[in-house]
Parts: structure tokens; sequence; C-alpha cells
């Protein structure tokens, strides 16, 4: 009786490979479907796909996910046909990505720990039913493989196929034992590793677990069969990878062999890895908690120290040793900040196939072109800013794309245009741009569904499009019509990320929308002040300029509620008295202005004395019970004490619409 194989370890290897490989697939199938619209072939494509899928075939076998082997074998099976036969059809392209979806969806469930859905076989069938003539295709001989009847067993025909192929196009099949063990392990050889370096010189059928019962080469009690095609003998391959001790062995020989050739081995390639490490997210985070904590102790540090020097004693030493700890902290910060941050172009590899989806769904035509170049953001930002661009592309590609008939009587060309532009300013902030060259946003129709005035300015439009529920639809569909995109559009961009959405639109030429947000959210560098003998931070990349006011130079705005003017270069800014805004007990005027931007409007926030700029660990408030327009969050400055995080922006905003 063999004893029982537990592969959860397995796992978590499995569903960090998983989302890469599926991704490369969408990618390569996306470049398949461009090449077909472009009247043009992309074999190369074609091939990536399939090994992608092919190798995520071999990882789920490996772990037992068999949902996922079927509809990885079905794809695989599609796309080997299409390499060797006719270009894939538009239809064929949908049954794949629809395909990607379902593994996608059974990741999840996987990683979620909960059951994994069975294959759905109506997908199935239709994967295996488009019918693609060969047309260089050489009909393999057949092969007598020389296997365990347990691991002969688990053979998909594809995979008899493959190794089929393989052989008659002069390379040799192998099988490869890897018996894992402790000490393997700690020297950094696992069947991950094994199967990355093997890579080099042969190309991996599948991956099978073999249970081993009393075997001294096992202690595991479990082993691993790799199916290989190579151009190397035993020998080579053994000794590609001595630290893996692998029993190498021919795996079928029915036909003549060509000579060898000269392979170089290198005995180090096992221990040198490809120079990446996965990590959890939630690994990441507690790195960051951890961090945030010291921060706050910095802060109590050299609050410390403050009061042992009001005492009079001597602490010159004490504050070099607290100077350098805050550069060392400084520099751990940005350490740990470039671990956690992703590139945009990976944040939003997704977008292609949802465009993709919703030209389909509207019959519309849509060249996406997507310019990332290397911006980045930190994780938790990324995450955030998806749904806002997922909502910004559905209603672009839904409301203001026009269908190529219209485009034409327009004088446009028949393909709508979509560009989605991200680039880094400065430090610390993230500009996306999200615009097309669809019909621009109608003015009276948004202000007559929204039973406003119509608005003069760009801005005060995007205030109508961002009321929750108001939409230009009279019925809601599959994709939109709900009223809620743009309001959550806002809500991320600054409400969760305390940024800025700002707009511009012209009528039968198309809107643009603009996303500025901090790269992080977590530990930000803010200015501190007080107003009203009460403390307040705000974040650095949400002021324009710190401006000097004069309370006597202050002048009433007639309609303006609150505001007053002041003169600055020439131009009136309108400057709200903090004071006032949160009803704090009467003072003076400010005599310092923070100026944030509003769209194109500057607005100085008045305030009555700057006490400096340094770093804050924000904890935000989610609680509804506690959130205030214009107070985004907290944070601890060192004396034990909750210091609120004011949202300048919005609480600009909340008096300019009280007004």
């Amino acid at each position: 009786m063999n004893p029982k194989v537990d592969l959860g370890e397995f796992v978590a290897g499995f569903l960090a490979e998983a989302d890469d490989l599926l991704s490369s697939a969408s990618g390569s199938l996306l470049a398949v479907d461009a090449a077909r619209k472009a009247g043009k072939t992309s074999p190369r494509s074609v091939r990536e796909a399939f090994r992608a899928l092919h190798t995520i075939k071999g990882l789920s076998s490996m772990v037992g996910v068999e949902p996922i082997v079927a509809l990885a074998h079905q794809m695989e099976a599609l796309l080997r046909r299409a390499d060797q036969g006719s270009p894939l059809s538009g239809e064929a392209l949908d049954a794949l990505l629809s395909g990607v979806r379902a593994i996608e969806q059974r990741v999840k469930a996987l990683r979620e720990g909960k059951p994994v859905p069975a294959a759905q076989a109506a997908l199935l069938q239709r994967l295996e039913s488009f019918d693609i003539a060969p047309t260089n295709a050489e009909a393999a001989p057949a092969l007598q493989l020389d296997l365990d009847p347990a691991i002969l067993a688990k053979l998909a025909p594809m995979d008899r196929d493959q190794i089929a192929q393989g052989v008659a196009q002069g390379k040799r099949a192998m099988a490869a034992e890897f018996s894992p063990s402790p000490a393997k392990a700690e020297a950094g050889i696992t069947i991950t590793t094994v199967r990355e370096q093997i890579k080099s010189i042969a190309e991996i059928v599948k991956v099978l677990p073999r249970a081993v019962a009393g075997a001294e080469g096992a202690p595991a009690g479990l082993s691993f069969v790799l199916l290989l095609l190579t151009d190397a003998d035993e020998a080579k391959l053994a000794a590609h990878l001595p630290q893996a001790q692998l029993a190498v062995r021919p795996l079928a020989a029915s036909l003549p062999l060509p000579p060898l050739p000269e392979l170089e081995s290198d005995e180090t390639d096992v221990g040198r890895g490809s120079g990446l490490v996965r990590v959890e997210v939630v690994r990441l985070d507690e790195a960051m908690d951890k961090l945030s904590a010291l921060v706050v102790t910095r802060y109590r540090l050299s609050r410390a120290v403050a009061d042992l020097a009001g005492k009079g004693a001597d602490v010159r030493a004490l504050s070099q040793i607290v100077a350098e700890n805050a550069r060392q902290l400084r520099d751990l910060r940005a350490a740990v900040l470039k671990v956690r941050m992703v590139r945009m172009a990976d944040a939003l590899d997704r977008v292609p196939l949802l465009v993709r989806g919703l030209a389909r769904n509207t019959q519309k035509d849509v060249r996406l072109t997507m310019e990332l170049g290397r911006a980045e953001v930190d994780k938790a930002v990324a995450d955030r800013l998806f749904p806002a661009v997922v909502h910004l592309v559905r209603n672009a590609v839904d409301h203001a794309l026009e269908r190529p008939e219209a485009r034409r009587a327009l004088g446009k060309p028949p393909e709508g245009q979509l560009r989605i532009t991200c680039v880094n300013r400065g430090a610390n902030q993230l500009e996306l741009i999200v615009e097309d060259d669809g019909r621009g946003v109608d003015r009276e129709r948004v202000a007559r569904r929204a039973q406003k005035p119509i608005p003069e300015t760009d801005q005060g439009l995007l205030d109508l499009l961002c009321l929750p529920g108001l939409s230009t639809r009279d019925e809601a569909d599959s994709t939109s019509g709900r009223g809620m995109g743009m309001d959550i559009v806002r809500g991320i961009a600054e409400g969760q990320l305390g940024g800025e959405l700002s707009m511009t639109t012209r009528q039968g030429h198309g809107t643009t929308f603009i996303l500025r947000v901090p790269l992080t959210v977590t530990i930000v560098d803010a200015f501190s002040f007080e107003c009203a003998g009460q403390r307040f931070v705000t974040p650095v990349s949400a002021v324009e300029e710190i401006v000097e006011i004069d309370p006597r130079a202050l002048t009433r705005a007639p309609g303006r509620g609150e505001a007053t003017l002041v003169q600055r270069r020439g131009e009136a800014l309108p400057v709200l008295q903090l004071s006032a805004l949160f009803h704090l007990r009467e003072e003076a005027p400010g005599t310092r202005a923070l100026v944030v931007r509003r769209g194109a409007e500057p607005t100085g926030i008045a305030v009555h004395r700057m006490l400096g700029q340094q770093e804050v660990v924000l904890r935000p408030m989610t609680d509804p019970l506690v959130r205030v327009q214009g107070v985004s969050g907290a944070t601890d400055l060192g004396d034990g004490k909750p210091t609120l995080v004011v949202d300048l922006a919005a609480v600009a905003a909340s008096a300019q619409e009280a007004a």
C-alpha cells in the first residue's frame, strides 16, 4: 500500500507561479489577436501561450488540481493544432481567453482554500470543437514508453503526442527522478529549483509526483518524475545538476538517436537561481508595520531628549545618536518602500483583456495604447488604483467612443483611440492619464440628468459626473448605467489615496481624466501645523506651496461663502480659514496659507503656525461613525496623542460646495 502524499507545501509554489504564467498566456493571446486584426500571424506568440499553459498544466498535475489540468490540456491542444495548421480565428481566441479566466477562477479558489470547481463541460467542448486543418504536421510514430504503469496512466494523449513529436524531430525522451530530502532543501535544492535549472538543457513535458515506500533515496516518501525532451544523454543530464542526485534513464528509444552534441555543464547552476525571491504581500505589510512602529518610537525618543535638554542635561552625544537613527530610518524606509514598489505595467496588465471584452460586447473597434514606462507605486496603492482605472476604461469604451459607422460619419477613423499613460512626478507622486478621442461629455445632458445648472468649467462638470447614482443611461446594462463608476473613481483617488482627480473634455473630440496620487499611503512626508491651538498634519504631496499672508490684506469675496481673497503674484487667491471650517474656537486669522489645487483652481487654507516637515505614519479612518469630511486619518507624533491628518483638497471642495 502506497503512503499518503502531502503536497500542501508545494501548493504555495504553484500559486506563486500561476499568476505570472496566466499573465503571460493572456498577453500572448492578445498579441495573436492583434496580429490577426492586422492580417498577420504571430507563431511566436502562439508558442509562448502554449508554453505558459503547458507549464500550468504540469504544475497543476503535480499538486493534483485536475480541473486546471483538463482546461489547460484542451487549450494547449488547440494551440498546438494552430501552430501546425491554419491561424486561430476570433472565436477560437475568445474560447482560449475564456479558458484563461476559468483557470484564474480555479487558482483563486485554491488560494482561498475553497473547493476547486470542476472544468466546465461546455467550455471544454467549445475548445475541442475548433477544426484547424494541419498544414505542416507529420504523423508521429507510436512509442513504447518505459514508465511505471501508475505514472503512465497519468499521461494525457497530448503528453504522448508531444513526446512522439519531439522524438520524431531528433530529440531524446528521458525520465529524470528527483527525491527531495531535508538535506537538499537546506542546500536550496527543491523540485522548483531543479525544474528551473533543467529548463536550460531540456524541454519539460510533465512533472508527476510518485509515492515511494521505504526507499533510502526518498526519505520524504515522495519523489518527482520529470518527463523530458533533450539533446543530452543520461550522463550529461545528471552532471548538469549533480547536487540534485537525479536518477536519469531513457524514456523511449523506438527511433535511432542522433550523435551526441557537446554540452557545457556548470555544477554551480543549482545554487545560483534566478536572482528573484517571491514574497507574500502580507510579509511586506508586516515589515511596513514594524517600520511604522520604529518611526513613532523615534519621535518619542526625540521628545524625551528635548525634555532632558529642557531640564539642563547635556544631551549632545544623545542628540547625535538620535540624528543618526533618523537618517538610518529614512534609509530603511526607502529600502522597504522600494521592495513594495510594483511596476504599473504589471499592475495594469489585465487592462488589454478588459478592453478587448468591452469592445466585443459594445461592437466597437478600439485601439488601446499603454505608455507606462518604468512608473512604479506601492503595492497597496496599485491594488486600490486598479478598480478606478477599470471604471474609467469601461466608461470610455461604453460611453465615450462611438461605433465605427458613427465615427466615419463624423470624419473620424473607424477605430476609436484609448490611451493610458503613467509617469512618476517627482519622488512622491504618480500621474495616471486616461484619454479617448470619443464624443466628449455633453454638459447639457449631464446637467439635465442631475437637475443642476449647466456647469461652466470642466471641474464643475466632473463634480456632477461624480454624484452618486448619476448616469446618462436610461437603463443599466452589464457594462454600465448604474451611476456609480465616477463616484467610485473619485472616492479611490481622493478619499482612499488622498490624491486628486481632474478632467478636460471637448465636445466631439474626446475626454481626458488625470489621477494624481501619492506613491505610498503608509509612511509619508508631511507638514505639521497649528490651527487654533491644535496640531494637524497634511501630506507634502498635496501642497503646492506655502505662502505668508497679511490678515489686513484679506478682502471678502462676493458669492464665495467663507472665502476671502489675497493677492499672489498679481492674481487673486481664494483663502479659507481652517479654524472656521472646522468650527474651532475663534482666534485671529491665520498668517500662513497652504496652497492646494482642486482641478485648475488654487485655494489657500490659512493656518496659524507651521511646525515643520517630518515623516508620519498614516492610520486611515475607516469607521463611518467617526469619519469627517476633510479628515483622512490620524497619526502619532510621539506624544501618544492622535494627530489628525487633513485632506486640504477635500476641505476646499467641501467649502466651495457649501458656498
